[in-house]
C-alpha cells in the first residue's frame, strides 16, 4: 500500500521532534561563570600592618637626689621651656628620729669631739709655748755669734729646735680643726626633721625642663619619698611625631629607607603620607594569635603630611600602613582569583566563544586582589574568576550576568 507524501511528512516532522528532544536532553548544561576582563592600568603591591604613633625625642626626668618629690608644679598638657620652667622639686632626704640608745651614743660622741677639741686646743697652747722659747734662743745665740761669743754650732742647734717648734705648731693646729670636724659630724647626728628642714626651700634642688615641649605624662603629682635615679616625669614635643610599624622579618628586608607609606585608619578622612626612616636591626620573638612563634621587627616612619593636615593626632595613636614595596602605572594584570595551581606554574581559564580554555601564564608581582601577567594573555581578554571544579578545559560556559 502506498504512504502518502502527507504521512511521510508527518513521520519526518515527528523523527525531527524526537532527535531535538534527545539533544536538548543529551547536550551538556553551559556553566554559570563570572567573567573579568584582563585590562591594562596602575597597579601597587603593599605591605599591610598596624602601627602607632611615637614622639621622636622624648625626654625622662628623674630625680637627680634621693629625697622628697615635692607636690609637681606642672601638670599633664602643660607647655614647658627648656631651662626656664621648673618641672620638679626634690627636697634632699631628711635625717631620720633617733632612739633612747642612739640618741645617748650621739650625745656622747658630741662630749667626746668637745673633749678631743679642748685636748687639741691645749696642745696648740704649749706648742705655741715651746715655740716662743726656741725662737727666744735662736735670737739670743745669733746675737752671740755677731759678738763672737757663740759658735756657728750653737746657732744650728737653735735653728733646728725654732723649726721642730713652728711644725708642733703646725701640727696642733691640724688637730684642732680634725677635732672640730669630728664636733660638727657628731652634732650632725643629734639633727631632728624638723629642724633639718628649710622652710625657704633653699635646700631643694629644683629641676628645669630640659627641652621645649608639652608635659607627656607626671608619675605622681602628689608630695613623695624617692630614690636617685627615680621617674618623675616625661616631656616632649606632640607635633614631632614618627610611626612605629611592626613587621615580619622577611617582609622588612624588602625594604629600604625612603620607601612610601600610606596611613590609614588614623581618625581622619583623608590619608596621610610618611616615609620609611629606617629598620631597626634587632627583631624579636613574638607569638602571633594562632600561637606560631614570629620575628618581629619595628620600622620608622617619618610622617610628610604636614602638621594642620593631621589634627589631632597625638603620642601612642594607632594606625594603619600602607607600605608600598612596588608600584607601575602600565601594568597588564587578572584578579588573583583567576588564577589557578597547573603543575609548578599558573593557569587561567579564558573565555572563548562560550567554552573555557585553559591558558598557562606567567606571573609578576601581586598583591591581595589583582596579579600582573607578564606572558599568556592580552589586555580585552576575559577570563573566569573564581572557577569551580565543574569546570575544565572544553566546558561550556554561560555568564552568569546574561542569565
Amino acid at each position: 500500500m502506498a504512504v502518502s507524501k502527507r504521512t511521510l511528512g508527518l513521520m519526518g516532522l515527528g523523527a525531527g521532534i524526537v532527535a531535538v528532544l534527545l539533544y536538548v536532553t543529551v547536550r551538556p548544561e553551559p556553566v554559570a561563570v563570572d567573567l573579568h576582563d584582563v585590562r591594562v592600568g596602575p597597579m601597587t603591591v603593599t605591605i599591610d600592618a598596624d602601627g602607632k604613633t611615637r614622639i621622636r625625642d622624648l625626654y625622662e626626668v628623674s630625680a637627680p637626689i634621693s629625697g622628697t618629690a615635692r607636690r609637681s608644679p606642672v601638670e599633664v598638657g602643660d607647655r614647658v621651656i627648656a631651662g626656664e620652667t621648673v618641672v620638679a622639686i626634690v627636697e634632699p632626704v631628711a635625717p631620720s628620729l633617733l632612739d633612747a640608745r642612739s640618741r645617748i651614743q650621739a650625745e656622747a660622741a658630741v662630749r667626746e669631739a668637745e673633749a678631743s677639741l679642748h685636748v687639741a686646743q691645749t696642745e696648740l697652747l704649749r706648742a705655741q709655748e715651746d715655740q716662743r722659747l726656741a725662737r727666744s734662743q735662736f735670737d739670743r745665740t745669733q746675737t752671740l755669734m755677731d759678738r763672737g761669743v757663740a759658735s756657728v754650732t750653737q746657732l744650728e742647734d737653735a735653728a733646728q729646735r725654732l723649726a721642730v717648734t713652728t711644725a708642733a705648731v703646725e701640727a696642733a693646729q691640724a688637730r684642732i680643726d680634725m677635732a672640730r670636724g669630728s664636733l660638727e659630724r657628731s652634732r650632725a647626728a643629734l639633727i631632728e626633721p624638723t629642724t633639718a628642714q628649710n622652710p625657704s626651700g633653699g635646700c631643694c634642688v629644683r629641676i628645669f625642663a630640659p627641652s621645649d615641649g608639652v608635659v607627656l605624662s607626671v608619675v605622681t603629682i602628689s608630695e613623695r619619698p624617692v630614690l636617685a635615679g627615680a621617674p618623675l616625669l616625661s616631656i616632649g614635643d606632640p607635633t614631632d611625631l614618627e610611626l612605629v610599624v611592626d613587621l615580619l622579618s622577611n617582609d622588612a628586608v624588602r625594604l629600604a629607607p625612603g620607601v612610601p607609606a600610606k596611613v590609614t585608619r588614623w581618625g581622619g578622612d583623608t590619608p596621610l603620607d610618611a616615609v620609611l626612616n629606617r629598620v631597626e636591626p634587632a627583631a624579636r620573638t613574638k607569638v602571633s594569635a594562632l600561637g606560631i612563634e614570629e620575628q618581629r621587627v619595628d620600622a620608622i616612619f617619618d610622617l610628610v603630611t604636614p602638621l594642620k593636615d593631621r589634627p589631632g593626632l597625638g603620642d601612642g595613636f594607632s594606625v594603619f600602613v600602607h607600605i608600598i614595596e612596588w608600584q607601575a602605572e602600565e601594568v597588564m594584570q587578572v584578579p588573583v582569583s583567576a588564577l589557578f595551581r597547573r603543575g609548578d606554574g599558573w593557569a587561567v581559564f579564558r573565555a572563548i566563544e562560550g567554552v573555557a580554555q585553559e591558558m598557562p601564564v606567567q606571573i609578576g608581582q601581586r598583591n591581595t586582589r589583582m596579579a600582573q601577567v607578564l606572558d599568556g594573555l592580552s589586555p580585552g581578554d576575559r577570563v573566569i574568576v573564581h572557577p569551580s571544579d565543574a569546570i575544565s578545559a572544553g566546558s561550556l560556559i554561560r555568564e552568569r550576568d546574561t542569565l
